[in-house]
């Protein structure tokens, strides 16, 4: 090799050198992109995704919406979907994909670090956070003693014009598919027209009947747990608390933000990573810390004086079940007058 070709073959062993340096070991990061479809907000779910892709390298391609209308866009776009990955806020959404046959099997390795009651029984999907439906009410404009003592109560006339409710959001959703399945699809219907005549008040979001209950525009609603918690850690003068219902009651439901491989996912061992990654201390811490929901992860712990989910009086679901009824409960919402209440 001459002089000339000598050099040039140095400088081309010290540049890749340099490079490895600076990149660090191949096991850092892999690089490729990955799409992922989320029913949870970006203010939630962005950072995850930032710091999975500054820990590996990975490229996130996000689409944020509503869930239920997310899985029906997934189902809809069939073999042409550029999803990779899909995060519900509730598993009836991803229900509804794998029962139509548009999920892949989590490894079993990955689905072991929760709990089985929060996952399918199939491993379509998992359980990633937990949230306990609950009714947040306003402390100045009720007293205790006057909150129901079931869901049901609500439609009562002494609860006129008294309850918020979000029709369209993915978590009322399934909770009213919960209903149905625990209570028969009757009484939910006959719940459903109860609440609307009896003046239930529709929101477009949980966090809007937070703020509504919070500055006395109405002074109940139904939400999940952790809305309040966060009002009041924003301002801990806020007269907002949460009233759990107990029995058993289907108004204490817990329900799970779900994750999911799409069948169609170009990488699925990609994929498969950035389930696990949900699912690691770091992102179950900051679901717990930023956000007040129950980590899922074996092992990551509620944040402050939240009670274990294994103390909360909830109903027995299985939620699995709550997938195949996605559809006829918008239908049941839809009919019932309450989203235009």
């Amino acid at each position: 090799m001459n002089p000339r070709m000598r050099s040039l073959a140095l400088t081309v062993v010290c540049a890749v050198a340099t490079l490895v340096a600076v990149a660090g070991p191949a096991s850092a990061g892999t690089g490729g992109t990955l799409t992922v479809y989320s029913g949870r907000t970006p203010e939630l779910i962005q950072p995850l995704l930032d710091e999975f892709t500054a820990d590996t390298g990975i490229k996130i391609e996000a689409r944020y919406g509503d869930s239920a209308d997310l899985a029906l866009l997934i189902d809809e776009e069939g073999d042409q979907t550029p999803a990779d990955v899909f995060i519900s806020q509730s598993p009836g959404a991803t229900g509804y994909l794998d029962g139509n046959d548009r999920l892949r099997t989590i490894d079993q390795d990955i689905a072991r670090l929760v709990d089985a009651r929060y996952r399918a029984a199939d491993n379509s999907w998992i359980g990633v956070s937990g949230r306990v439906r609950v009714l947040v009410y306003n402390t100045d404009l009720v007293k205790a003693r006057d909150l129901p003592d079931s869901v049901f109560d609500l439609t009562k006339p002494k609860y006129q014009d008294q309850v918020a409710v979000a029709p369209t959001n993915g978590s009322f959703q399934d909770f009213v598919t919960a209903m149905r399945e625990l209570e028969g699809e009757r009484r939910t219907t006959k719940w459903l027209a109860g609440m609307e005549a009896n003046g239930a008040r529709a929101y477009a979001s949980n966090s809007a009947i937070v703020e509504a209950v919070s500055r006395g525009e109405i002074p109940m609603g139904l939400v999940n747990h952790y809305y309040a918690a966060l009002t009041k850690a924003a301002d801990p003068s806020a007269p907002v608390e949460n009233h759990v219902f107990a029995n058993q009651d289907v108004g204490s439901v817990i329900l799970v933000t779900a994750a999911a491989v799409i069948d169609q996912t170009d990488d699925r061992k990609l994929a498969q990573r950035f389930v696990r990654y949900l699912l690691s201390k770091s992102a179950q811490t900051h679901l717990a810390e930023d956000e007040f929901e129950y980590p899922l992860a074996r092992g990551v712990k509620p944040l402050g004086d939240l009670p274990p989910l294994s103390k909360v009086d909830a109903p027995q679901l299985d939620l699995s079940s709550l997938g195949g009824g996605l559809l006829r409960t918008r239908e049941l919402i839809a009919e019932s007058g309450l989203e235009q209440a």
